[in-house]
Parts: C-alpha cells; structure tokens; sequence
C-alpha cells in the first residue's frame, strides 16, 4: 500500500521540481531594462514580443532620440531609438512612438493615424510598420513626468501593430526618461 501510495506522488513532486528549476532558469525579460524612472535618466527599454529591447550600437548618430515641442500640435512628441545589429544598415531596428495633444502629464492613445501612433521597422523582415501606414495599431502612452522648467520628460507605453500576412508586434512594458 505504502509503494503504490508513493507511486502516485512521485509525479506531482517531479513536476514541482521541474517548475521550481524553471523559474531559477528563466529570468523575466522585464529585468533587463532599464528602471521606470523621473529623473532626467536619459534611458529607454521595452518589451518587444516578449524580449528585452533597449537602444543599441551606432551609426552615426544617436540610437535614442526625444523631442518635445510645446508650441506645435499642442505639444509634440517623438521618441525614437534603434538596434544597430553590426551587419549594415539592413541590420537595424527602429522603435519608436509619436504623439501631438500633449500639453501634461496624462494617458494618450497611440493609436491614430498622424497624431498618435507607434512604429517598429525591423530591416531584417519584409514586414515593416512606419507611420502613417494603413494598419492596426492600438496603444497607450503615459507621461508621468512633463516638466519643462526642469527640461524632463518622462513615461511609459505600450501598444500593438498589426497587419495582413505579417506577424503581430507586441511592445510592452515601455519606459523612456529624458532629459530635453
């Protein structure tokens, strides 16, 4: 009796090791980028489909760019950076968000055409996601710090592209900290 009783629980104590050993094993993606900071940090990192992306490499010019202009659109913004995959310029990806309608800290879609929209342009892939492209989008973007006295901008943001004979692009977990 005692051998069939540790016949039975001799699966469920292997599939708790297993478990256990998966979670020391998988770090969470998420703790690879940077902190969600307010301080003028001058950092940016997202999720992309579940992995870690943050600015990378160099071509020339800076790999994460931000702009806030107060006096056009009321309050422009355009957040940009990109992975220099060392291969060439067909070895690069750009993520990156804009936005106009910004006068505060606040939540704002990410999800109209030539006013608030995400992008994603990987250069290795035939399916790219400019903006002002006919395709699903959807997003939010958060400023939890505007502060133009002090020159900061910061937030978080999060949005989806999709389109016909193409994979979804998931970002997640966004957060940029810039000093302007």
């Amino acid at each position: 009796m005692k051998q069939i009783r540790a016949l039975r629980i001799l699966p469920v104590l292997a599939a708790v090791l297993l478990l256990a050993a998966c979670k020391k094993n998988g770090a969470d993606p998420a703790d690879q980028l940077p902190p969600a900071t307010q301080t003028g940090a001058n950092t940016f990192g997202c999720l992309v489909n579940g992995r870690a992306w943050t600015p990378k490499g160099n071509s020339g010019y800076s790999n994460y760019t931000v702009s806030y202009d107060p006096t056009y659109r009321k309050g422009t913004l355009n957040v940009a950076a990109y992975r220099d995959g060392g291969k060439g310029v067909n070895d690069t990806q750009v993520l990156g968000f804009y936005a106009d309608s910004i006068p505060t800290a606040g939540s704002y879609s990410l999800a109209i055409i030539d006013h608030q929209e995400g992008i994603f342009i990987d250069r290795t892939q035939a399916c790219q996601f400019p903006g002002n492209d006919a395709y699903y989008r959807r997003g939010l973007l958060v400023i939890t710090r505007l502060d133009r006295k002090a020159g900061i901008i910061s937030g978080t943001f999060a949005f989806t592209l999709y389109k016909l004979g193409c994979d979804s692009v998931r970002v997640t977990e966004g957060r940029f900290d810039r000093k302007l």
